[in-house]
């Protein structure tokens, strides 16, 4: 069943801290997908002043996690179990990280989501493949 536009608007609402801290801004969600973009700033650059690798597997992960929440039935969650990261091309400060988040999977136990990121002139940056672990009330 497709999530309510309530669920929706609730679930972008209710983004986790660690989501607003990054800044990361959802532009496009649905149980079929979610698309987000992330400025660069100083405080995700690493030591060669490109957006820090860890800053995009946590922005890839949020999107994850919040596609898997579309999904889930009132009163089960999510924890990421397994990310993988392959990485094309650096982003530098000021310019716009863009992602496609989509499903692969989404059983009753485990959901899979590949994120796709690009940077500001549309080419690959890194691509993300996650598990998602459904958490029930049993």
């Amino acid at each position: 069943m497709p999530a309510s536009p309530e669920k929706v608007a609730r679930i972008i609402d209710d983004m986790s801290n660690f989501g607003r801290v990054l800044g990361l801004r959802i532009t496009v969600a649905d149980d079929d997908r979610v698309e987000a973009e992330l400025e660069v700033t100083t405080a995700l650059l690493n030591r060669n002043g490109m957006i820090h690798g860890g800053a995009i597997m946590a922005f890839a992960d949020t999107l994850g996690g919040t596609g898997t929440f579309l999904n889930l039935a009132d009163g089960e969650g999510t924890v990421t179990v397994e990310s993988k990261t392959n990485f094309f091309r650096a982003v530098a400060e000021g310019q716009m990280l863009r992602a496609v988040c989509l499903p692969l999977h989404r059983g009753r136990r485990t959901q899979v989501w590949q994120t796709t990121l690009t940077g500001p002139d549309g080419k690959l940056v890194a691509q993300v493949t996650q598990t998602q672990m459904v958490l029930t009330k049993d």
